[in-house]
């Protein structure tokens, strides 16, 4: 029994905006905003201990966030097209550009953040190994941070729960069929709690082996996956499925065994000194050594 005085649900926002005169100022903008500055923030503390220069990883931010940003966005369209071609009523193709309302695919965002980041790396001569075991942690924060946004909008939350910490979604948000459904699984709160969880265990993990060669940024993935392929079980937004598995299961599966397969392959040999190169001069065109 909860203590007196205390909700027995979780309660969501009447609304997702404010309006300052004609300027809309949008939560789940500001969640993504605040959290690209925790990961800048986190990456220049992380990478200046490790000899590079300051202001480097907000160099490699200004390339790194518009792919990524775009390149989330590229991939909730490429797999959720009939939200909005789907047929009469749907907002079609300047409902597609309204990134503010939401929809961000992860795997969009890291793999065309990373081609951004790869570009910066090669533009300011930096070690892009370096770069991505420095932002290792604070990526996951930037993440935890965003899923804010979902609440805020009411949007991506599980299946109906009695469970007193459950979800309370406005009925103009409920998905079709759930209608009588008042509480929800809160799936943004567990994938904060568990990026969040994979921030620390990557932090601790650099600390105590001093990852090189990408090895870190291949942890915070694994670590990742393996966490949202039971937080995308519980949803019940529409999704593709394949073999009984929603798309982003499949993605998750794939991508996880990619970073373990990583992480293990670039391993430090006993012959290895596992320094990285001068981060100020070496350009490294991929994450090997």
């Amino acid at each position: 029994m909860l203590p007196a005085g205390l909700p027995a649900h979780i309660p969501s926002p009447s609304r997702g905006v404010v309006h300052l005169g004609p300027l809309p100022i949008r939560a789940y903008a500001l969640c993504i905003i605040v959290g690209v500055i925790v990961a800048v923030v986190v990456g220049e503390r992380r990478f200046q201990a490790r000899g590079g220069r300051k202001g480097a990883i907000a160099d490699v931010a200004t390339w790194a966030v518009p792919f990524g940003l775009v390149g989330a966005r590229i991939y909730h369209l490429v797999t959720n097209p009939e939200i909005y071609w789907g047929g009469p009523g749907r907002s079609g193709t300047l409902g597609a550009l309204k990134i503010w309302d939401g929809g961000l695919g992860i795997w969009g965002g890291v793999l065309f953040g990373a081609l951004g980041a790869y570009i910066a790396c090669r533009r300011y001569r930096l070690n892009y190994a370096l770069v991505a075991d420095a932002v290792a942690p604070g990526l996951p924060l930037a993440q935890a941070i965003g899923r804010w946004g979902n609440w805020f909008n009411q949007e991506l939350y599980g299946r109906p729960t009695s469970l007193p910490w459950g979800l309370h979604i406005d009925i103009a948000h409920r998905m079709p069929g759930y209608l009588n459904s008042a509480y929800y699984q809160p799936t943004f709160l567990y994938e904060f709690i568990w990026d969040v969880g994979v921030a620390l265990v990557v932090i601790w993990a650099d600390r105590r082996w001093r990852f090189t060669r990408g090895r870190g940024f291949a942890l915070y993935v694994a670590l990742y996956t393996a966490g949202r392929g039971w937080i995308e079980a519980l949803r019940i937004d529409d999704a593709h499925k394949f073999l009984g598995l929603r798309l982003n299961d499949w993605t998750s599966v794939l991508v996880f065994v990619a970073a373990v397969g990583y992480f293990v392959v670039m391993r430090p040999k006993d012959s290895d000194d596992d320094h990285d190169p001068d981060p100020l001069t070496s350009a490294a065109p991929t994450l090997t050594p």
